[in-house]
């Protein structure tokens, strides 16, 4: 509930409220609510390690930070497809995953999506709610090979998946 009330006033001007802090964390409250994700919560881009640099950031003072998702639920979760991300952004969860971008890695990132929207709703309501909006950013790890006029391509655009230039720029 207080979660909730954070976000519900985030753009109150009455700062005075004691449910709102002018400068409260968002995305880390909200990791942190969540069990699956205890301990996970990483400043800036840190949770990414090495494909923090697939990420740009317009304006560095609205990052919030990170969580490994694929990490932290590895343990609960060894045998599904896990998602990779989440990046705190300007007081919004953005989810990206960064992985091959070929016709045949399609299916696998539909399951992914699949396993994300589940756990967002049973475990994962904290970043659901602070969500950017209900696209999947998928950033490519090296070069796209899915051609925008194929059957493939389209079973992104059904699920909502968004294949991103790399870098991906989040503003």
């Amino acid at each position: 509930m207080w979660l909730e009330n954070i976000i519900k006033n985030h753009d109150c001007q009455d700062m005075n409220r004691k449910s709102m802090k002018p400068d409260a964390n968002v995305f880390e409250s909200a990791v942190n609510s969540i069990e699956d994700l205890k301990g996970g919560y990483r400043k800036g881009l840190q949770a990414l390690k090495s494909d923090s640099s697939k990420v740009s950031i317009s304006d560095c003072k609205n990052l919030l930070g990170s969580v490994d998702i694929d990490a932290c639920t590895k343990s609960f979760y060894p045998q599904d497809s896990r998602w990779d991300f989440a990046i705190g952004y300007n007081q919004k969860a953005w989810f990206v995953e960064v992985h091959p971008a070929n016709t045949s890695n399609v299916k696998e990132m539909v399951k992914k999506v699949q396993w994300l929207e589940s756990w967002l709703v049973d475990k994962g309501k904290g970043l659901a709610i602070i969500r950017n909006d209900n696209v999947h950013y998928w950033i490519p790890s090296g070069r796209v090979c899915v051609l925008k006029t194929s059957r493939q391509y389209k079973c992104l655009a059904k699920h909502r998946i968004k294949l991103t230039a790399n870098p991906f720029v989040i503003k």
